[in-house]
C-alpha cells in the first residue's frame, strides 16, 4: 500500500544544500533501517546521503511498539529524531525519490571520488553507481556513490475484503508482537489467508482468550489442528469473509457468507508481502517466491546484506519481511558495518597500489606533498638560498 509522506516539504535550500556529487554511500529509504545505516556510516566518517520518499509501511499506525525506550512513539516522530541524529554527525537527508540506479560512474583515482571520504581521501576509491533522484521540490539530481544501501521496505498486499484496507494499522493488524498488547483481552478475529492461519490464531490466543479463526481462503484445518484449536478455546468460522462491520469509527464485526455478523474488536491478517524493489530489477535483482508462501522476496546475504550486484546491499524489510521496527534498525547498523568494512578494504587496496606505483617525478611530487604539505615550499626556498 502507498501512504502519504510522513514529513512536510522542506525549504528547497535545506533539501539540496550539498554541492558534492560523489558519496561513499547513498542510502535509498529513510525509515528505521535507512536512518540507522546512515547514522552508523556517518559516524564512521563516511560521506552519506539518505534519500527518503516518505512512504513508510507503518504510516497508518498510531505508534511503534517493542522498541526499547521508544515504545508507543509515533512513526513520524521516530524518523524526525533519526534524521536529526544523522545530520548532527554530518550525514545528509533528502526528501525525494530515487528513480534509477546504474552501475559505473567513476574510476579509481578519480579526484571527485577521492574527496568523497574523510578518512580515505588519500586512497581514493571507485564510484560504483550513478544514482538519479527527484527531490520533493521537483528538482532532478544525479549523484555518484561508491556503495548503495537499499532500505525501501515492502508493501502489504491486503486481502480483497470490503472495508479492510481502511482499518489497516488501526484495528486490523498483522503482528502480535507489534499490536498484541494494545488489543489484549479483546475479541480478536484471525483472517485465514495462508497455510499458517492456525499458527497465527494460536499466537494471538496468548493475548486474549476470545479468539475466532475465520478460515476464509486458508486450507481447512487438519484433524490435529482442530483438536489444538478446541483445546485452547479458539472458535472457528468457515465460509468466505465478505466485509467488515464498522460503527462509530471502530471495528465491530465480520460479515461471512451464510452466517450472522460475527462480533470482533480487532482482526489479525497475514498479508502477502512484496518488497519495494522495482528499482533493482534493471540491475538483475528480481522478486522470487517467499519460501513460506507469504509473497515474494529479493535475495541478499542475511549477514552482510550483500546482493549479487557488487556494492549493492539490502537492509530492513526489503531484505526480510519478518523484521519489526527495532530489528530493522538493527539490520541497518549491521549492514552499515559490512559496507564500511568493504570500503576500508577498497581504500587500503588502492593505497597499496599507489605505494607500489613505479618511481617518477609525479610520484615523488605527490609523496613530498603528502609528507611535507606546505613545508615543501620552505624546503625548496632553503635549497635555492643554499645554491646562491
Amino acid at each position: 500500500m502507498t501512504n502519504a509522506p510522513q514529513h512536510p516539504p522542506r525549504p528547497l535550500a535545506t533539501t539540496i544544500a550539498t554541492t558534492a556529487t560523489t558519496y561513499d554511500v547513498v542510502v535509498v529509504g529513510g525509515g528505521a533501517a535507512g536512518l540507522s545505516a546512515g547514522l552508523t556510516l556517518a559516524r564512521a566518517r563516511r560521506r552519506v546521503l539518505v534519500v527518503d520518499a516518505g512512504e513508510p509501511r507503518n504510516a497508518p499506525a498510531a505508534g511503534v511498539h517493542g522498541f526499547l525506550t521508544r515504545d508507543g512513539i509515533a512513526p513520524r516522530e521516530l524518523t524526525r529524531l533519526g534524521r536529526a541524529e544523522v545530520e548532527q554527525v554530518g550525514g545528509e537527508v533528502v526528501d525525494g525519490t530515487v528513480t534509477r540506479l546504474e552501475r559505473g560512474g567513476g574510476e579509481p583515482g578519480d579526484a571527485s571520488v577521492a574527496e568523497a571520504s574523510a578518512t580515505g581521501a588519500d586512497a581514493g576509491g571507485a564510484s560504483s553507481f550513478t544514482v538519479s533522484l527527484t527531490t520533493q521540490g521537483g528538482d532532478d539530481r544525479v549523484v555518484r556513490a561508491r556503495r548503495v544501501v537499499v532500505t525501501t521496505g515492502l508493501t502489504d498486499e491486503l486481502p480483497d475484503v470490503d472495508g479492510l484496507a481502511e482499518r489497516w494499522g488501526r484495528d486490523v493488524v498483522h503482528c502480535p508482537y507489534c499490536h498484541g498488547w494494545e488489543i489484549r483481552d479483546q475479541v480478536i478475529g484471525v483472517l485465514g489467508t495462508t497455510p499458517f492461519a492456525v499458527h497465527q490464531a494460536m499466537m494471538f490466543r496468548q493475548w486474549s482468550d476470545r479468539v475466532t479463526l475465520f478460515v476464509h481462503e486458508a486450507p481447512e484445518p487438519t484433524d490435529d489442528e482442530w483438536e489444538r484449536l478446541a483445546a485452547r478455546g479458539v472458535q472457528v468460522v468457515t465460509g468466505r469473509v465478505r466485509s467488515l462491520r464498522v460503527e462509530g469509527d471502530a471495528l465491530t464485526g465480520v460479515v461471512v457468507d451464510g452466517a450472522p455478523v460475527v462480533p470482533v474488536d480487532a482482526l489479525a491478517v497475514a498479508a502477502a508481502v512484496r518488497p519495494n524493489g522495482d528499482l533493482l530489477e534493471p540491475l538483475g535483482l528480481v522478486h522470487e517466491p517467499h519460501p513460506m508462501g507469504l509473497g515474494t522476496v529479493i535475495a541478499s546475504d542475511p549477514l552482510t546484506g550483500a546482493t549479487t550486484v557488487p556494492g549493492l546491499y539490502l537492509a530492513g524489510n526489503v531484505a526480510d519481511a519478518r523484521m519489526q521496527v527495532v530489528t530493522a534498525a538493527a539490520s541497518g547498523v549491521g549492514i552499515a558495518v559490512a559496507v564500511n568494512m568493504d570500503l576500508i578494504t577498497e581504500d587500503t587496496d588502492l593505497a597499496v597500489a599507489e605505494r607500489r606505483r613505479p618511481f617518477g617525478v609525479r610520484a615523488e611530487a605527490e609523496n613530498t606533498t603528502r609528507v611535507l604539505g606546505d613545508r615543501r615550499h620552505g624546503l625548496r626556498h632553503g635549497l635555492e638560498g643554499a645554491r646562491r
